[in-house]
């Protein structure tokens, strides 16, 4: 029984050794030049990843062998292991993959919003918005709507928010300047981003952008009260200080916007709000 029982246990290193070997042959493009991984054939994880499959399929295994098929420019051996696995962000991130490889770029983006991918989706977006800023307005919008459906960490709702804002800005200066439909993009953007305020609290990049489209709308109460949230948020804020500065010029205080140029100086002379405070104080 000991022989047996050592035999076994034998084989079964030996059998974790192979598969582990295959990991590294089908990972090897990731690998540093020289290193263990290059020196495999990749055909040689394909073949150990292929009896797997036929032997007790799993989900690593068909997610792997997906992935090498992908790389190796085999889409539809990639739909097949793909709609092998159970429904799953993996599964739709997957089929995204494939429906990219085929050129099939409106299903990609479906697949990519029901996995969700952020950056995949993003990426589309940025792309579309060189054209039409509003349309990927509505893309950012979905995948926002998708992240707070499936309750996804409050941060990664902000970031998509954030985002809707900047198209948001980028639809109102293409429209005709002070009409209805610019101030509503406008106000929009603002929206959008004191939603990303509020989701992400600790974030002074959010506070700071909400400050400033509420201070470019003329709401310079709210303006301040954002560029008050940024330097609680981060006390060494040169933009936060000097936003404060902006303000207070605008109201009129011209000690307290110089007292607020001098400490966001000291701070960072860089800074984009301290050369705006500069170019009001001149």
């Amino acid at each position: 029984m000991r022989w047996i029982a050592g035999a076994v246990v034998v084989i079964f290193v030996l059998t974790l050794a192979k598969v582990q070997v295959a990991s590294d042959s089908l990972t090897a493009s990731a690998a540093a030049p020289g290193t263990f991984p290059t020196r495999i054939s990749p055909n040689y994880g394909r073949l150990v990843y292929t009896w797997l499959d036929r032997l007790a399929p799993a989900t690593y295994v068909e997610t792997t062998l997906a992935q090498d098929a992908l790389a190796r420019g085999d889409a539809d051996a990639a739909e097949r292991y793909a709609l092998r696995l159970p429904a799953s962000a993996v599964r739709d991130e997957l089929l995204a993959r494939v429906a990219e490889a085929r050129g099939q770029r409106q299903l990609a983006f479906e697949y990519f919003l029901a996995a969700p991918d952020s950056s995949a989706i993003e990426s589309y977006a940025e792309a579309l918005a060189a054209r039409d800023p509003a349309s990927a307005y509505r893309l950012e919008s979905l995948l926002a709507a998708r992240l707070e459906l499936l309750r996804t960490h409050p941060d990664a709702v902000a970031e998509a928010r954030w985002r809707m804002g900047r198209f948001a800005n980028r639809t109102a200066w293409i429209q005709v300047p002070g009409t209805r439909a610019q101030n509503s993009w406008l106000r929009r953007a603002l929206v959008d981003f004191e939603a990303a305020a509020a989701l992400s609290p600790l974030s002074e990049r959010y506070a700071i952008e909400a400050a400033n489209q509420a201070d470019l709308l003329a709401d310079r109460s709210r303006a301040a009260a954002f560029f008050a949230q940024a330097l609680a948020i981060d006390p060494g804020s040169a933009d936060a200080v000097a936003g404060l500065g902006v303000i207070a010029f605008q109201n009129g205080d011209r000690a307290a916007a110089t007292g607020y140029l001098s400490r966001a100086r000291a701070i960072d002379p860089q800074s984009l709000m301290v050369r705006a405070l500069e170019r009001d104080l001149r």
